[in-house]
């Protein structure tokens, strides 16, 4: 199993009520197909040996017997087969029938599960046929297959099975599996369809696979089950923490198929969210003698679930505009209660006509509508310096005009010009300290306005520049509330394209000044501009594309992934935007600059976290400045070797 991943499956077989040859048969031929795809575990149905309708034939000892012997028959004519199957059948036991799930691995019968939660109301009359298993013992039958409640361990996972009902009450036997150490849960299902049940049962599975942070696959019985007075629908579900992976139309069996869905699991990151909370129901007193080792073969394979190349961009047009709004509430908010604390009215921010010191503006105007503010107390201070274009000047004095903000323009080169000949600096001399004295004096100019003002400083750097350490130390890497110190660069452009579509019908200026600002290269500008007046400093020529910093950033510090692994996921994200090599080339960038920047990040403002990243020294990140980045080179070369 490479990098965690593991393909599994739920199926809804056509059945035969009562025709176990027929049902077994068409069990094993999902198996194959499964097992050619690399699935690894398959669930099927509750009762899919027999089918779940049998009503009183469960009383029949032929019935029983045919049942069981389909059991035995599944495993002898899947043992050339390199896939864990969860089937369902009744089963007696020392006088009892219980309702049951059998996992089979390559010719052996690995464990049974009893249904714990046997429903005996409305439609559902199961306990005129089956005991509910309510004990925690482990015994042993037949050919001493083990019979009860148990966490299958195998390659390095652990699974467990909970049977329809088992999920439906208040304390589910997945609760117990889970902390047992079971990342995967599989429940045997036969859940008839009634109106508004489907979108019950999906938001269930949803959330217990939340809950437990686990993956949940739900196997529902479908076509073949008798209609003499329900309907299934084979509604399969496959859930990881709290996000639907797949899912069967519902009556998707036709005359001639089988509804089988699938979907690559990630374990890393199940077990990264465990480790993370501290919370997580942890339970030593659980017997671990329940927990079945047996060895099993996880394939190696490419993960064929969705990897976006925006994690941090929701994909769909409404749950973006959703997020844009949430988080442009969180960034107002944090910023009100700040300048409500230290009863102030008066916010000064550093206005370039780039991306972040825009959604800084964006932020602080929501603060102050909120507040009841005059938005003549929000001063922009436009800089023009040695780097500065037209284009962005332009479009910081139509932002400020067309808010209603106080504009002032300092330029900053008569000033930084006296500072390079103070330290003796030849301004021909186009490196670091030219381009750093330009962002000190400016941080300068807005903090000492803001003590002239009584206002407060608003921080425009955003948290891919935190993680790079693309800011002048002491220079734009300090303000005194910083409101995008969480947002990545990628979705501070969302928030600001968000921005233009809403005031579209406000103001038209407005909203094309925010487009146009959307579509400007993202540049410090402290560089002299091209012969034609154009930007000549453009920030991912140097550092590297924003978007693959930021899948970078979000899959090493939200999962602590391995910087292999994220690579491997970069080739899915990106695959036909970006070079294998170019990947590996910016990863390692990142790497480098991740590490060595620490030291800006161990003192950065205050500012309001708003996703489940941040790189706040205070909360979500601490790291020492001084720690080794070998380990994580060395794990990127091994994709080379």
């Amino acid at each position: 199993m490479r990098d965690g991943f593991i393909r599994v499956g739920a199926a809804s077989p056509q059945i035969k009520v009562a025709d176990c040859d027929y049902n077994v048969s068409e069990i094993i031929s999902i198996a194959r197909k499964a097992a050619l795809g690399s699935c690894s575990l398959l669930v099927y149905p509750e009762l899919s040996i027999t089918g779940y309708t049998c009503g009183d034939l469960f009383c029949q000892k032929a019935l029983l017997d045919k049942a069981k012997q389909g059991m035995y028959d599944i495993a002898s004519k899947t043992s050339d087969l390199n896939i864990i199957l969860v089937v369902g059948l009744p089963l007696e036991v020392k006088g009892k029938l219980y309702n049951c799930a059998a996992v089979i691995y390559k010719g052996d019968i690995i464990g049974i599960v009893p249904k714990t939660n046997i429903p005996n109301y409305n439609e559902f009359y199961e306990m005129r046929h089956f005991t509910p298993y309510e004990s925690d013992e482990i015994i042993f039958i037949d050919d001493d297959i083990c019979f009860g409640r148990t966490v299958f361990n195998c390659a390095g996972f652990g699974f467990a099975v909970e049977i329809c009902e088992d999920l439906w009450v208040p304390y589910s036997p997945s609760v117990d599996y889970a902390a047992a150490g079971a990342q995967i849960i599989c429940n045997l299902s036969c859940s008839d369809e009634i109106i508004g049940k489907a979108s019950f049962r999906r938001d269930l599975v949803k959330m217990q696979s939340a809950k437990l942070m686990s993956a949940y696959i739900y196997a529902d019985a479908g076509i073949g089950e008798s209609t003499q007075d329900l309907v299934f629908a084979g509604h399969d579900i496959i859930a990881e923490n709290g996000q639907i992976l797949a899912e069967s139309s519902k009556f998707a069996g036709g005359i001639d198929d089988n509804a089988v869905i699938f979907a690559d699991i990630d374990l890393e990151r199940l077990a990264s969210d465990r480790k993370r909370a501290n919370t997580f129901i942890s339970d030593t007193s659980y017997d671990l003698a329940n927990v079945l080792e047996f060895e099993a073969i996880i394939p190696d394979i490419v993960p064929s679930r969705k990897i976006s190349s925006t994690p941090f961009v929701p994909e769909n047009d409404d749950d973006l505009a959703r997020r844009c709004e949430d988080i442009l509430n969180m960034q107002a908010a944090g910023l009100l209660t700040r300048l409500k604390a230290i009863n102030c009215s008066k916010a000064v921010i550093g206005l370039s006509g780039g991306l972040d010191s825009t959604l800084a503006l964006i932020v602080t105007i929501h603060a102050f509508d909120k507040l009841g503010l005059d938005r003549k107390g929000i001063i922009t201070i436009n800089m023009p310096g040695f780097g500065t274009t037209a284009r962005t000047k332009n479009n910081a004095m139509s932002l400020a005009e067309e808010y209603g903000c106080t504009l002032r323009e300092i330029s900053i080169s008569k000033s930084v010009m006296q500072h390079f000949e103070d330290i003796g600096h030849d301004p021909e001399v186009r490196d670091i300290t030219y381009e750093n004295s330009q962002a000190r004096e400016r941080t300068q100019i807005l903090m000492d306005i803001a003590n002239q003002e009584g206002g407060l400083v608003i921080g425009t750097g955003d948290m891919s520049e935190l993680a790079l350490g693309w800011a002048t130390y002491n220079g734009d890497h300090m303000s005194m509330y910083g409101v995008n110190c969480s947002i990545p660069k990628t979705l501070v452009r969302y928030l600001v394209a968000y921005e233009s579509k809403r005031t579209k019908d406000v103001s038209e200026s407005l909203s094309s000044a925010l487009a146009d600002i959307v579509d400007t290269p993202v540049s410090p500008e402290l560089l002299p501009p091209t012969e034609d007046g154009k930007i000549s400093q453009k920030t991912e020529e140097q550092v590297g594309p924003y978007e693959l910093h930021d899948f970078f950033l979000y899959y090493f510090v939200r999962f602590g992934f391995t910087p292999s692994k994220i690579y491997r996921m970069a080739l899915i994200a990106f695959e036909g935007k970006y070079e294998s090599d170019t990947i590996y080339k910016w990863e390692e960038v990142f790497i480098r600059r991740f590490f060595a920047q620490q030291f800006k990040r161990s003192c950065v403002p205050d500012g309001p976290k708003v996703g489940t990243v941040s790189l706040s020294p205070r909360g979500d990140w601490r790291m020492p400045t001084d720690a080794s980045r070998a380990l994580w080179l060395e794990d990127l070369k091994s994709v080379k070797e």
